[in-house]
């Protein structure tokens, strides 16, 4: 794990080659990230749920919900893409998601039951994606660039790799 706190495992670098080991190497990260979230934060106090992973960060309680945001995003970003042809998807303001006043009352619980029932559907969704289907796109509207969803397997699961990490070491550095 990297010493910087904003990117504990580094930035998202995609392969040159993405083949199906590769997807289903992803794949199978994605499904097992809800428990190791829920392992990440067993046993946290509400104090530690909202102790900043780093100066200025979002607090343990806003990663937890801000994944099934995220994820939930892209679940509707994969059903576009394999229904329209190159849609432009829906960005979202995920700093402003993150901090809605609903969230400071709501159960990390909560959160890690929908993650944990929107990833065993986007799972067995991408697990019966065909090569086609994996080669199918979408445009991002904040970038105008069009990406390949058999990339975006690997960039989710990265994503919550990189938050659970966040959670991980602020854990090791405050001896929790």
């Amino acid at each position: 794990m990297s010493q910087d706190l904003s990117y504990p495992i580094g930035k998202f670098k995609s392969p040159d080659v993405i083949d199906q080991k590769q997807v289903n190497e992803w794949i199978e990260e994605i499904a097992i990230l809800p428990g190791q979230m829920e392992e990440a934060i067993q046993g946290l106090s509400d104090a530690q749920l909202d102790t900043p992973y780093r100066p200025n960060g979002w607090t343990v309680r806003q990663v937890i919900h801000h994944i099934p945001d995220s994820h939930i995003s892209s679940y509707m970003r994969f059903h576009w893409a394999m229904t329209e042809e190159n849609p432009l998807i829906k960005a979202y303001d995920e700093k402003s998601w993150a901090l809605l006043d609903y969230h400071e009352s709501l159960s990390p619980k909560t959160s890690l039951e929908l993650l944990r029932a929107l990833h065993a559907r986007w799972v067995v969704l991408m697990k019966n994606m065909s090569s086609t289907d994996l080669d199918r796109t979408f445009i991002h509207p904040e970038d105008g660039k069009t990406y390949v969803l058999r990339e975006v397997i690997g960039m989710y699961a990265w994503h919550g790799k990189h938050h659970l990490a966040h959670i991980q070491s602020l854990k090791s550095r405050m001896n929790w």
